[in-house]
């Protein structure tokens, strides 16, 4: 007779802690980062965010105020026998799960709110849960659910993560304008305060507290090229083969330049390698041809790396375009 497989353990719950939501916003962090926090040493080295957008093409997003502890889902007030199986059923799913809270959000506010989000296809479906157990039940292939079409906004202050989320995410998360909510790890904590954008999946990273026009650039359907991280749902290649085209020939539409092909060039002997992307152009095909290579430097790339780290940095070598046949 075999033993019943044991679940991995869940974390313990979050702790209140200075990152977390408080009523009174002299609480709140702000501008609390010394010189050594990974988003310092990223601004004054001048590092680029460019193609660091997760690969993920559907999200999860589940409302939940409260604190949320490294592990958001498993370290939060969510249902703790939930949560271990919804993450298994989102990964069986190929669902990337974000827990998501308006700010300032307090439990008594919350409406059971979660949507699933597929940022290929560029949509987002809303729906309400009666309890935390009901989203292992409920369709996660967006076959539920109101559609929004208005751009959402997932700003990450996930201080239980890394600190420079919470300190330089909050204060951006508060005057942002639209439909703005508060979000988990979205990954690249060095390039705080980092901002998803739903349906279309493009992140951005280093956004000032303003905003940067990032809101009313979104309400028009353009994307804007400083601190765009790249578009979810795509490779890395493929985000800054899109980004070199845009700047070649000033294309700011949220579904300017689908990809089409990415090809590998190979590696030369110094670790460089090469890559070709083929893009659909307004005027017929655009081929991007680029170069990606380590870091001269490395440095720690989080708040709680242990060693320093390098990363590939993304070099144009080439656009070209190839008008589209006549008749």
């Amino acid at each position: 007779m075999t033993a019943d497989p044991v679940p991995d353990p869940v974390p313990d719950p979050a702790a209140e802690d200075p990152y977390c939501q408080h009523p009174d916003p002299r609480r709140h962090p702000v501008g609390r980062l010394d010189d050594a926090r990974c988003s310092v040493q990223a601004l004054l080295a001048g590092d680029s965010p460019l193609a660091t957008a997760p690969p993920a093409r559907r999200w999860l997003l589940v409302e939940q105020p409260g604190p949320w502890g490294r592990d958001a889902l498993l370290q939060s007030r969510f249902d703790a026998d939930v949560a271990p199986r919804l993450a298994q059923r989102a990964r069986e799913a190929g669902l990337r799960i974000q827990m998501v809270r308006r700010p300032g959000e307090k439990l008594v506010d919350s409406q059971g709110r979660w949507a699933v989000a597929d940022v290929r296809e560029g949509w987002v479906r809303w729906s309400r849960r009666g309890s935390d157990a009901e989203l292992l039940e409920v369709p996660l292939d967006g076959s539920v659910g109101v559609q929004v079409d208005t751009p959402a906004f997932l700003v990450c202050t996930h201080g239980g993560h890394d600190a420079c989320c919470a300190v330089r995410g909050r204060p951006l998360a508060r005057t942002l304008p639209g439909d703005v909510w508060e979000t988990s790890h979205l990954g690249g904590d060095r390039f705080a305060a980092n901002v998803l954008v739903l349906p279309t999946g493009h992140l951005y990273g280093q956004v000032p507290e303003d905003g940067g026009g990032l809101a009313e650039a979104h309400a028009r359907g353009q994307v804007v090229l400083t601190g765009l991280r790249g578009r979810a749902g795509l490779t890395p290649p493929a985000q800054a083969a899109q980004q070199f085209a845009r700047v070649e020939l000033g294309l700011l539409g949220v579904a300017d330049l689908p990809v089409v092909s990415v090809r590998s060039g190979g590696a030369g002997a110094d670790g460089t390698e090469r890559w070709e992307v083929g893009l659909t152009g307004p005027d017929g095909a655009v081929q991007v041809v680029l170069d990606s290579r380590l870091s001269a430097d490395s440095r720690r790339l989080t708040c709680a790396a242990l060693a320093p780290g390098r990363w590939r940095t993304w070099h144009p070598v080439a656009v070209h375009r190839s008008p589209a046949p006549v008749g």
